[in-house]
């Protein structure tokens, strides 16, 4: 699979937006490693011992431009200059608490920022492959214990969560008027959306996020609260997504007409945790610890339960979860940890975390229309 994605991505132009954030960053060394030439487009970094400085970033993009996604006309004349043939986007408001504190904010971010995207692909008068990445909260959720599949009803009880709804209304808008499949010929426009469930992994520092707050908490030897005890996520280590995005881009780019839509991608069953269930193994994991739940009933509202059916993405493009639960999180903990121990190795872990990653997909099919 690795020699797979590396014909495909070796010396091609792609854009990453959103390459200074914790799942870009992923994403942009690992096309780093596959040979990309790489154009990034993201405001700067806004944590301390981000992931853009520890993994060199600016360094291993041929372009890394500081630019705000809501800048139309920078924006899109920069990838027209750049003219990519692969487009992942990633920038983005992403915390459903921020969102109740500035609503259009990540409304102006999310939405016109995707639809700024959109239609600099419109304006490209090259081929261009492009994922676009929203979320598993895009779906109206009504709490059932339901798992959603891609063709369920588009939703949003919270700003964030409507605001990426909002982009898979718009994404859809685009590819029906000017990225028709059926007419790929004609436009050379192939467009795919990714709701991914809930991220972890090693060099995410975001406030209101379990796995941040959870390191900070032990790191500090404080007494870790959790809000939501019981609610339930599909929890999913970084890697898993990043993958994901890379093979579906190939197989996207391979066969435009079947692959074209929209996506979700997340852990199997078994894996779909509570919150506290998902603190109790990181503390055996990290060997010390302590927790406590602190409900608050005047909090604003986050789903008691989401849960996502990957059902198309194992039928049709043969993906399975290679991460269990123990294991993602145990993968995070490392990387923290040796983050904390020296971080100026974090660049060498989190590559080393890659390829083990990449070593570990050999048991997933192979693509018969990739030439090898």
């Amino acid at each position: 699979m690795w020699n797979q994605l590396r014909n495909t991505f070796n010396k091609k132009r792609v854009l990453v937006t959103g390459h200074t954030g914790f799942k870009g960053a992923w994403l942009t060394q690992t096309l780093n490693l596959l040979g990309a030439e790489i154009m990034g487009y993201s405001l700067a970094p806004y944590y301390d011992n981000n992931l853009y400085e520890l993994l060199e970033l600016e360094d291993l993009c041929s372009n890394s431009i500081i630019g705000d996604i809501r800048a139309k006309d920078t924006l899109i004349e920069k990838i027209i200059d750049f003219q990519p043939e692969f487009i992942f986007h990633l920038a983005a408001q992403p915390l459903v608490r921020a969102s109740y504190k500035d609503p259009v904010d990540t409304y102006n971010t999310n939405v016109m920022g995707t639809v700024y995207i959109l239609d600099a692909i419109r304006q490209m008068t090259t081929p261009v492959t492009s994922i676009l990445i929203t979320t598993d909260k895009v779906y109206e959720n009504n709490e059932t214990g339901k798992s959603f599949q891609e063709n369920d009803k588009l939703g949003g009880y919270d700003p964030y969560s409507s605001s990426k709804a909002c982009c898979e209304i718009a994404i859809s808008s685009y590819m029906n008027s000017f990225f028709n499949p059926a007419e790929y010929k004609e436009h050379q426009k192939a467009v795919a959306s990714c709701r991914a469930g809930n991220v972890i992994g090693g060099g995410d520092w975001a406030t209101d996020r379990l796995l941040p707050d959870i390191i900070r908490a032990l790191k500090e030897d404080e007494v870790i609260n959790i809000r939501s005890p019981h609610a339930i996520r599909p929890w999913q280590h970084v890697i898993e997504p990043v993958f994901f995005y890379l093979m579906l881009a190939m197989k996207l780019d391979n066969a435009p007409t079947q692959y074209a839509g929209a996506w979700n991608i997340g852990p199997d069953k078994q894996d779909i945790l509570t919150v506290q269930e998902v603190v109790e193994k990181a503390l055996s994991i990290w060997g010390t610890g302590k927790y406590e739940s602190q409900i608050n009933s005047h909090a604003p509202h986050e789903a008691g339960v989401l849960k996502l059916d990957c059902t198309k993405a194992k039928t049709i493009l043969g993906w399975q979860p290679q991460l269990n639960a123990d294991k993602a999180i145990a993968k995070t903990i490392e990387w923290y940890k040796a983050n904390d121990d020296n971080p100026t190795n974090s660049k060498n872990f989190t590559i080393q975390q890659i390829m083990e990653y990449a070593n570990s997909m050999n048991s997933i099919p192979k693509i018969e229309s990739t030439s090898l």
